[in-house]
């Protein structure tokens, strides 16, 4: 999709689709802008078809507006937008009216759109107001067909190919704020495309692939750590979880690296690209869905999909342990015993608290080769945190107040809100062992906060954060510019905030 920032409608640009950006001046009441003829919306507004609440939309045809070469003009509300609005809620509800215009793209087949914010918008309101416009526009837009084998028809609706911005001032600016919104949003598409892939067809081999590509285009550095390797290393949570797979695990490390005195994020994610639970068997009902249990992993590289663009001035890291979890005849059992890389040794009770093994290792990995100043780690890691949070804030463990305050803004920023639960000795003796150094599952009580504490024992006194996003990398929180029923993207705009705050 082209962004572009124009300070005039030009006679000569054929839009599909023109859309209006209404706001309300109070409850029920559309504040109607200038290039709007009054009458338009009238008969509407006293229907009360259209009030420009939020989600509100309306569509007419004949060239009603001041320039007649307009082919449909859609009205789309955004609600009231006061003088002292807090800049993520107004970000928000421009993100909102973005999917809803993607989905009047798709209903009209419309592939050039030309778009007007609301016309109160403050000279920074509208820096917002763009890039929460132009985020919610292609994350609405988003579809995966990949595997439809009907042919499409010529009619068919392609996408969007286009969205023209008129606004009067400070262009330039306007221009970098689309950019930042468009990178962060293919980014969030990316990792969607990885989460729709079957588990048949993401595999860790496709992990190393995607980080292989992004390095070749980009120019950033790519390891991929093989069986041989692993156990060289002595990622023995990793290989554990891999024994009863027929397909090889990796462990995937990609750099962004700027500079040796800058700061350095090391971002890991789980990517299990398939979990049957393993000997701990999940029950059948459901189970097609985990293949969305690598969006952890899919969350870390599709951020770096949008590092690799933007180069941030500051170090990154992203780390993808990757394999599934099967039920192969030399499966982990209950009652094993194994290693990680840091020598600690675990007791496995449930070979279906797998993510937390894999991460150990990795977070350890990453703690010690890269002594970072953040080390952050994603996974869809508990069923637990979706009964504590349901389906609409991902939870959020650390041992840094600092880099709690500073996620919690880039979630709120960006539409993905987090939850802080708790840490502490209470819930680290729940995973207490008898027979090893720890046990890999604290009981059902306070699940989330137990899995949370294993990893914790493996970052040391590093600022660290979990982010559990297992109710909210699918089924999350319905909202136009997220596919229902699919995978979100969850995580990834999140983590592109934190980073950019860094270099500021």
């Amino acid at each position: 999709m082209k962004i572009v920032i124009n300070t005039t409608f030009s006679a000569k640009y054929s839009a599909d689709l023109v859309v209006f950006c209404i706001d309300q001046k109070k409850k029920n009441t559309p504040n109607i802008p200038q290039e709007v003829s009054q009458d338009v919306l009238s008969d509407a507004c006293s229907l009360g078809d259209f009030k420009g609440d939020e989600k509100d939309s309306l569509v007419v045809y004949g060239g009603s507006e001041k320039s007649s070469q307009y082919k449909r003009v859609a009205y789309v509300g955004v609600g009231r937008i006061p003088k002292n609005i807090k800049s993520h809620i107004l970000e928000e509800k421009m993100r909102g009216a973005g999917g809803v215009i993607a989905s009047l793209a798709k209903k009209y087949r419309a592939a050039k759109i030309c778009l007007y914010l609301p016309s109160s918008l403050t000279k920074q309101q509208t820096h917002v107001g763009v890039y929460g416009l132009t985020q919610g526009a292609i994350l609405g837009d988003y579809t995966f067909q990949k595997y439809k084998t009907t042919k499409e028809k010529p009619e068919e609706h392609k996408g969007i190919s286009e969205i023209k911005f008129i606004c009067t001032t400070n262009v330039a600016s306007l221009r970098k704020e689309s950019s930042l919104a468009r990178s962060s949003a293919i980014a969030a598409c990316h990792a969607r495309d990885m989460a729709n892939e079957p588990g048949n067809n993401w595999t860790a081999d496709s992990f190393a692939d995607f980080a292989r590509d992004l390095a070749q285009k980009h120019h950033l550095k790519c390891s991929v750590f093989a069986e041989k390797e692993l156990k060289k290393m002595g990622m023995g949570g990793i290989l554990a979880v891999n024994q009863g797979s027929e397909r090889p695990a990796k462990l995937v490390v990609l750099e962004h690296h700027f500079d040796t005195k800058a700061k350095t994020v090391v971002l890991v994610g789980k990517g299990l690209t398939f979990d049957s639970g393993g000997i701990s068997l999940k029950p059948a009902a459901g189970m097609e869905d985990m293949k969305y249990d690598m969006c952890g992993g899919a969350a870390v590289l599709g951020a770096m999909s949008s590092v690799a663009v933007e180069k941030p001035q500051c170090n990154v890291v992203a780390i993808v342990p990757a394999t599934d979890n099967m039920t192969g005849g030399a499966a982990l059992k209950p009652g094993d015993i194994i290693y990680h890389y840091n020598k600690t040794s675990s007791e496995i009770i449930n070979t279906d608290a797998e993510g937390r093994l894999i991460l150990a290792d990795a977070l350890a990995y990453g703690v010690e080769n890269y002594s970072p100043d953040y080390i952050i780690d994603v996974a869809t890691l508990t069923g637990a945190v979706i009964i504590g949070l349901g389906h609409h804030h991902s939870g959020l463990f650390t041992n840094n107040d600092a880099l709690a305050g500073r996620l919690k803004a880039a979630g709120e920023k960006s539409g993905e809100p987090v939850w802080r639960l708790p840490l502490g000795e209470e819930y680290k003796k729940q995973l207490k062992s008898k027979v090893a150094d720890v046990k890999n599952t604290g009981g059902r009580p306070a699940g989330a906060i137990s899995a949370a504490e294993y990893l914790h024992g493996f970052v040391g006194s590093t600022p660290w954060a979990h982010l559990d996003i297992a109710g909210t990398a699918w089924n999350f929180t319905e909202k136009s510019y997220i596919p229902e029923g699919g995978p979100s993207g969850m995580a990834v705009r999140t983590l592109l905030e934190f980073i950019r705050q860094i270099e500021n």
